[in-house]
């Protein structure tokens, strides 16, 4: 047989694209020729297969040989190619076996001992091979995460020898099962926080109902702090989500680790971060900071030192949950439903508005630095808060807070309740859905009428609010909504105050 075709797959975005690895061996002058768009990773296959092949003892044939990677339009990266094109060419030189290869999928990085490394995107991968009704071969590295799937069939190995044995059928590869326990998220303790009442109740809420958040007050009150305790009051992941999450994060450059398993992510980038970062890129398109919090927090810490620029993209991704990432060759699409969490100042300085007088900040100085900030972006962020400095008798008297445990649990009823009633976060309502599931009574309709005309609330607000007071009434267990709900989601849209 001078001709094997194997079977692997490629990333594109969140998809894995079936990849057909033809090997055909010819006579000729000896040479070996990678085709179908390679990129430098894949060329560099050639050497590291002729390394892996000859110190696991096989020959490695003479001859002139030609690799396909089918379809020749779409683009190959990493080394994940290097496992199927050693098999094709021990198959196609009759040294293995080739009646079961149309079984199976192969993707592993070969080291030049043979020894099988770890890739990015083994659970994408999987994700599509168990659709297909053919097993997986992959790096033991790998097994965990591809476990993960249901009803995917996966074999890992150690080494190409490995793999060689499992085919020819000397010594067959244990089939990996998945056993994992959700992993534990870390996360610092609500309880730690003294005082900031209304800032914890505008996380309860921003949490049950899947709400963007932003808050605002002077250097020292806590911002950071409650920011960083948004995860962890947050409600438990679904199956679904959890293999969402964990594929987009296996397709980043730092990978799945098993303990991530159903942890809401939290991500916080630096405010020196680009729009590529941000929202993924590349010239193979990875996913970026808000496709990694998928499910999860992205938290903005001092918002308006971020680029304007950077700002603006997150406008299409907040209304949309996703982000379609467009170049001149390629197209990707990454799912992008976060919660975003933001923190600023007041002013430059931080202490506008102080009793002892610190702000030497110029009302120029001020509009300028909130002007970073566009309007329509701060229109998406349902809850915006103030978190006022403590006074020294709360700061040194104030009880222990509640525990982020007992909120949890608030949070899951809430949220499980809105999940029951309309499949969905109240965050994610439609304009009919809030029609049918937002009615309001005379008081609240006469408070809401009054709320647009004297804050000028833009249509967006409008709905905002309503969504807000939806989930307000669901902690509180009410069916309708009331003018007290409708009364605090109001008081949380600080900016519209002002």
């Amino acid at each position: 047989m001078t001709v094997a075709v194997l079977y692997s797959r490629a990333l594109s975005g969140m998809d894995a694209p079936l990849v057909t690895v033809e090997t055909h061996l010819a006579n000729g002058l000896p040479s070996f020729t990678i085709v179908g768009l390679p990129e430098a990773e894949v060329k560099e296959a050639k050497d590291r297969v002729r390394a892996a092949l000859q110190n696991a003892r096989f020959e490695f044939p003479a001859r002139r040989i030609t690799v396909n990677l089918a379809p020749a339009d779409l683009p190959k990266e990493s080394g994940r190619f290097d496992l199927p094109i050693a098999i094709g060419i021990l198959v196609a030189s009759g040294q293995l076996p080739g009646d079961q290869l149309a079984q199976y999928e192969f993707a592993g990085e070969l080291a030049l001992t043979g020894e099988l490394r770890a890739f990015r995107g083994a659970l994408a991968m999987v994700c599509r091979a168990a659709g297909s009704g053919r097993a997986f071969i992959l790096p033991c590295d790998n097994a965990s995460e591809a476990a993960l799937v249901e009803h995917a069939e996966v074999y890992p190995a150690a080494s190409l020898l490995a793999v060689c044995a499992h085919l020819s059928g000397a010594e067959k590869l244990a089939r990996s099962e998945a056993a994992v326990a959700p992993g534990v998220g870390h996360y610092p303790d609500l309880a730690d926080v003294k005082g900031q009442q209304q800032a914890k109740r505008a996380l309860e809420i921003a949490a049950a109902g899947a709400h963007n958040l932003i808050m605002v007050g002077p250097p020292g009150t806590g911002k950071s702090m409650l920011a960083s305790r948004m995860a962890g009051i947050l409600p438990p992941m679904t199956l679904d989500q959890a293999l969402e999450t964990a594929a987009l994060q296996s397709l980043g450059s730092a990978g799945f680790k098993l303990e991530q398993w159903r942890v809401r992510p939290m991500r916080s980038p630096h405010h020196s971060a680009s729009s590529v970062a941000l929202v993924g890129g590349g010239g193979n398109p990875r996913p970026g900071e808000i496709s990694l919090a998928h499910n999860g927090v992205l938290f903005l810490d001092e918002l308006p030192e971020f680029d304007r620029k950077v700002l603006e993209v997150l406008r299409e991704p907040l209304e949309s949950g996703y982000i379609s990432i467009s170049r001149a060759a390629r197209q990707a699409e990454f799912p992008a439903r976060f919660q975003l969490v933001a923190a600023m100042n007041p002013c430059p300085c931080g202490y506008l508005g102080d009793a002892k007088g610190r702000c030497r900040c110029t009302p120029d100085q001020v509009a300028r630095y909130r002007g970073r900030i566009s309007g329509p972006l701060l229109d998406r962020i349902d809850l915006q808060i103030e978190v006022p400095a403590l006074s020294p008798d709360d700061l040194l008297t104030a009880p222990a807070g509640e525990p982020s445990s007992a909120v949890r649990q608030r949070v899951a009823v809430a949220y499980e309740q809105a999940l029951a009633r309309q499949g969905k976060p109240n965050a994610q309502l439609g304009t009919r859905e809030i029609d049918r599931l937002c009615k309001l009574d005379e008081a609240g309709e006469a408070l809401l009428k009054t709320a647009i005309a004297r804050l000028n609330l833009s249509a967006r607000a409008y709905h905002r609010v309503l969504k807000v007071a939806r989930t307000v009434a669901d902690l509180a267990g009410a069916e309708r909504l009331a003018t007290q709900h409708v009364a605090e989601a109001v008081q949380l849209r600080k900016f519209d105050r002002a």
